[in-house]
């Protein structure tokens, strides 16, 4: 494996791990409800901007693997 490549699978781990952590704060917001409502918009964009960021990098990691 090429120095790129390992790069690249170490910043996709760590974007997974940001996304999954994101979808948890979000799902236990979800379950405190109505406490912490004022949250919600942050964590949700939060959330949507780490998957956002994951299915970019996904997209990208396949890309260059044509």
């Amino acid at each position: 494996m090429s120095t790129d490549a390992d790069e690249l699978t170490a910043h996709l781990k760590k974007l997974n791990a940001q996304a999954t952590q994101a979808k948890l704060d979000l799902h236990d917001l979800s379950e405190e409800l109505p406490t912490n409502w004022e949250k919600i918009l942050a964590v949700a964009q939060r959330c949507h901007d780490a998957h956002a960021a994951l299915m970019a990098a996904r997209k990208a990691a396949a890309a260059a693997e044509v």
